[in-house]
């Protein structure tokens, strides 16, 4: 696969990033067992998160004329945050994702944030290792629970040493 070319998102995008939004609810309906995650047309959530996030401050990957990727830089007062990025699966592991998050990451500094976050789900251990490998090394955060209910959950990580399911 030929490298990725980034560039800003434009409105011929839209229907493209739609589909790529409703891979990523794919993925989480997957790692949550839950069919209906996201609703009956869960590409449709892209127009929200696009008036959310603004076009201005989405980007998208591009392979021979063809969006396999996209990525946001959600802004919220202080707070600087790479929301989400998506790689469609026939694209990942070629580097569209890296180039993506290379490209928020370059915005977010020249926006002169002293951080950007990402907030994977615990079940993508996939997705945390990708941050990790990109320099995401500063823990922030972590969201306990305990379940009331008998839940089925898989294997998690291992943190302060500690095991956790996701």
């Amino acid at each position: 696969m030929a490298a990725p070319t980034i560039r800003a998102y434009e409105p011929g995008d839209r229907e493209a990033c739609r589909g790529l939004w409703a891979e990523l609810t794919q993925t989480h309906r997957d790692l949550y067992d839950d069919p209906t995650f996201g609703g009956d047309e869960p590409g449709l959530a892209f127009d929200e998160h696009l008036a959310h996030v603004g076009a201005d401050r989405t980007w998208v990957a591009e392979v021979d004329s063809t969006v396999v990727g996209l990525a946001g830089l959600l802004v919220e007062d202080e707070h600087a945050e790479l929301e989400p990025i998506v790689v469609a699966a026939a694209a990942r592991g070629t580097g569209v994702g890296r180039a993506l998050a290379k490209a928020v990451i370059s915005a977010a500094r020249e926006l002169d944030f002293p951080r950007i976050r990402v907030r994977p789900v615990g079940r993508n251990a996939d997705a945390i290792r990708f941050f990790h490998a990109l320099g995401f090394d500063v823990l922030g955060r972590v969201d306990l629970r305990l379940d009331l209910e008998p839940i089925d959950r898989k294997p998690g990580e291992r943190i302060a040493g500690r095991d956790f399911r996701a």
